[in-house]
């Protein structure tokens, strides 16, 4: 048995409908995790005809992050802990009915079988020398806490959405040109490998050694057609499920489809 797991910026789900429900019809994932759905309604009904329960927190005009699932989902947080004047729609964390092993529960899990799925939009940070920034590095920071509590419990979970961050000059078809961005700034990937330091692995990089590898081209400058793109969406693992890992692949197909979002989805494959 397998669970497979995917993330998409849709840049818009009321603009890309008809891609995501073409995607899953093709593809058939347990979980869907949608980010930057830029609206307040969600088309849960749709969803729900196409077999896929769906739980979304949104915002108008900007942000907000869905999960779709083949199995009844049970949300946790539908907002990231720590700030509570924070009202953009970013995080969503769920427990998903896909039994675990025994040798991935816990007593500290309270004996939860079930897998923790968290869906995040990490803000941009752009520009630099603004609030935006400040915002990104403190949304991090409340990250990191949020999933230190996690692992002090021995939760077994997977994290995936767009982080908004680029980690490494391979991830990126021209470092220099993004050196400066939010996205890429040393203190950027200070909170990142602070993430990783908790004992999450990138799962795309756990097989995926190789440069050149994106789920992000920008609209301008023919940035799709000449491959000018970065690695910003990514699936971390908590310890206990790296072996579990099939796969993580990104999916480019959907890129290269009429008006489709920026962004591509990342698929994860667990032995779950």
């Amino acid at each position: 048995m397998s669970t497979k797991i995917t993330i998409w910026n849709v840049n818009s789900i009321k603009a890309r409908l008809a891609h995501v429900k073409r995607w899953l019809e093709i593809n058939k994932p347990d979980i869907l995790m949608i980010q930057e759905l830029k609206g307040l309604e969600f088309p849960i009904a749709e969803f729900e005809a196409m077999g896929y329960h769906a739980e979304a927190v949104t915002q108008k005009a900007y942000n907000g992050v869905a999960i779709l699932s083949k199995q009844k989902q049970e949300v946790i947080l539908n907002r990231l802990p720590g700030d509570e004047s924070d009202e953009q729609s970013r995080y969503l964390e769920i427990d998903y009915p896909s039994p675990l092993p025994p040798n991935l529960t816990t007593e500290g899990a309270h004996h939860n079988k079930n897998l923790r799925v968290i869906n995040i939009y990490l803000p941009n940070g752009n520009p630099v020398d603004s609030d935006k920034y400040t915002y990104k590095l403190n949304w991090m920071e409340r990250l990191y806490a949020r999933l230190k509590a996690l692992r002090d419990a021995d939760i077994p979970f997977v994290i995936g959405g767009d982080f908004n961050v680029i980690p490494e000059d391979r991830d990126c078809h021209d470092p220099k040109a993004w050196r400066g961005d939010a996205a890429f700034r040393p203190e950027t990937h200070l909170k990142w490998q602070s993430l990783l330091n908790l004992g999450l692995y990138d799962a795309f990089r756990i097989q995926n050694k190789g440069a050149g590898e994106y789920s992000f081209w920008d609209y301008q400058a023919g940035a799709w057609q000449k491959d000018n793109g970065i690695r910003i969406d990514h699936l971390l693992l908590s310890p206990t499920l790296v072996d579990k890992l099939i796969s993580c692949q990104i999916d480019k197909t959907p890129r290269g489809e009429e008006k489709p979002s920026d962004h591509t989805p990342v698929i994860l494959e667990l032995d779950i």
